[in-house]
């Protein structure tokens, strides 16, 4: 796996690379919150053995730049999104997405209907009449969010993290993850959830274009997640019609996370058909 910078618009992410490189077509990876690229290269890296894979740091996250004039919203990270794979000369993209990946996916795939070729949703996808989790709240309430983000410790990311992940979190990606939340990337997360505070009319647009698609869907969520509630699985069949659903029972929000192996044997057949019959 190779890793280099890629730079848009002045803004440095790190990028993850496997397989050939100047394939056109390419499996791409979108963390969420928190998270970056690094979260994907076990998945990466077997990806990388059949077909071009690439995950980024977007902005605010990781140890991508985090620029106070950046757009920390959904169509601004969709928009960037497709500014990155521009640059780095994918024509067609299938997403793996998680968390807020997935709406910044989705909507840069409403954008570009001719260029999504499949998506891989995570704990994430259209949710509609969806309800903010607590910690969402807490963000997006003025002071008691700027609050919150000023007095959080790694005990205190630790015991986040852990709770509703019965299968536990390794804790060397919890330490990775709270290194990478500076008080940059807490200014981001505020940012970013005050501006979608309202998302269901959002998602309906997003929903609309995509349903006519019939994308090839692979959807993974783990029963446990507080933050987004597995009966939204089932549910993207509203819009993803032929989606294949797989539920881990035994898992929270991070399932690639928590249990590797059993996302990689679903994710994987999948991502190799849709990569064969590009």
């Amino acid at each position: 796996m190779k890793e280099t910078s890629v730079y848009v618009d002045g803004i440095r992410s790190p990028l993850l690379e496997a397989g050939p490189p100047e394939a056109d077509e390419a499996v791409v990876f979108v963390h969420g919150n928190p998270g970056s690229g690094a979260d994907w290269a076990l998945l990466m890296s077997r990806v990388g053995e059949f077909g071009r894979a690439l995950a980024m740091d977007m902005p605010g996250f990781g140890a991508a730049d985090k620029p106070e004039q950046f757009d920390y919203s959904v169509p601004g990270y969709a928009y960037h999104l497709g500014r990155l794979l521009g640059e780095c000369n994918v024509r067609r993209a299938h997403l793996v997405m998680h968390d807020f990946g997935g709406p910044w996916g989705l909507a840069w795939a409403a954008a570009n209907p001719h260029s999504v070729a499949s998506v891989t949703l995570i704990d994430t996808g259209i949710l509609l009449n969806y309800r903010w989790h607590y910690l969402a709240r807490i963000w997006q309430t003025r002071l008691l969010g700027e609050i919150f983000m000023a007095t959080a410790t790694r005990t205190g990311m630790q015991l986040l993290l852990r709770h509703g992940n019965p299968r536990g979190l390794p804790t060397e990606y919890v330490n990775k993850v709270y290194e990478h939340f500076d008080m940059r990337t807490r200014r981001a997360v505020l940012r970013l959830y005050r501006s979608t505070r309202e998302t269901n009319g959002a998602m309906q647009t997003i929903a609309d274009v995509l349903r006519p698609l019939d994308l090839p869907a692979h959807v993974v969520w783990g029963a446990h997640d507080p933050y987004i509630s597995v009966e939204f699985a089932e549910r993207q069949r509203d819009v993803f019609p032929r989606a294949e659903v797989l539920i881990l029972r035994d898992s929270g929000h991070w399932p690639f996370i928590d249990n590797p192996e059993a996302v990689a044997r679903s994710i994987l057949p999948f991502l190799h058909r849709q990569m064969a019959h590009g």
